[in-house]
């Protein structure tokens, strides 16, 4: 009797080296983790950002001295605000130093970031010497430089053949002045680094086709650089706006809003009414001010500019 003995034949299956991919999600597909990734930055941000700007908000439409219970006075604080010459004058004051910051910091931002994104020599040491302002906080840079520009023991009490009386801060024109170049100083190394990354990630091949086609530097930097440092200009510019409508420990420090008025900021004439008057319902009303009118002109410059409209060609790669 013989046996016959017949092996089964394996069931169809995916083929050895094939890997079936389990179905992505919509997240999966373009690379992009979920949303529990971004919980904890989100309570954070509603515990630190958004639940004190309602307070703020709330508050602003009540009177508070800090001690006593808050009594609700409906818009009297906005109402005061708009009949507030001071307030109307700080307004302007902000407007004017968050322009001389941008026309000031942009120009000087793009050309040391191009040249740190280069490979000159003792390049590195150079970067490293102009980024030490990035290091220090505003209050020890503010403290720095009223020492130096005393008017009885600093510099210009040494050169008054170019600072006169060597009071640089009796007047307004120049305590603005003093104002606009501290923020300079300390501000622009900053946004020298966002040019500087952004310099570095132009494809070198734009610069060799230009070279083949004889342009020279000059050409080079007008038609190749800047047209690609356009995106991160606007985050530059953005950045810049946001800060110089928020400028506090500066004008505290180097003028404390004077002489007189001259030089009192909305945000410094926030803390003063908030925290030398005790008047926190106007301080609130102030701070409400400032959130919105950094928010709408951030907002214009993104509209205007097409940033919203970006998309990274990185995007979706995993």
């Amino acid at each position: 009797m013989t046996t016959k003995i017949t092996s089964a034949r394996p069931a169809a299956g995916p083929r050895q080296g094939s890997r079936r991919r389990p179905p992505a999600s919509s997240a999966t597909k373009v690379g992009r983790p979920g949303f529990a990734w971004a919980l904890p930055a989100a309570v954070f941000f509603a515990l630190f950002a958004i639940i004190p700007l309602v307070m703020v908000a709330v508050l602003s439409f009540m009177t508070w001295d800090g001690l006593s219970s808050p009594e609700f006075v409906g818009m009297d604080n906005w109402s005061r605000l708009m009949d507030d010459p001071v307030m109307v004058k700080s307004i302007w004051l902000t407007l004017l130093l968050t322009v001389l910051g941008v026309v000031l910091q942009t120009p000087l931002s793009i050309l040391l970031g191009v040249w740190a994104a280069g490979h000159q020599r003792n390049r590195a040491v150079l970067s490293v010497i102009y980024f030490i302002p990035l290091l220090l906080s505003a209050t020890a840079v503010s403290v720095l430089w009223r020492a130096l520009l005393d008017p009885n023991f600093g510099i210009p009490a040494d050169a008054t053949w170019l600072f006169g009386d060597g009071n640089l801060f009796g007047e307004q024109a120049t305590a603005i002045g003093v104002l606009a170049f501290v923020s300079t100083w300390q501000f622009t190394p900053f946004h020298t680094l966002i040019y500087q990354g952004a310099a570095r990630a132009i494809p070198q091949v734009l610069y060799q086709a230009a070279e083949i086609d004889g342009a020279g530097r000059y050409r080079q930097f007008f038609h190749i650089t800047l047209p690609q440092l356009r995106n991160a200009m606007i985050t530059s510019m953005i950045l810049m706006i946001v800060g110089g409508l928020t400028t506090f420990e500066t004008v505290l420090i180097l003028t404390q809003g004077g002489p007189g008025t001259d030089t009192t900021i909305s945000a410094y004439y926030m803390y003063d009414k908030a925290f030398k008057s005790f008047d926190y319902g106007t301080g609130s009303a102030i701070a409400l001010v400032l959130v919105l009118a950094a928010t709408i002109i951030s907002l214009i410059v993104v509209r205007v500019s097409g940033y919203d409209k970006m998309r990274s060609s990185m995007e979706g790669v995993s």
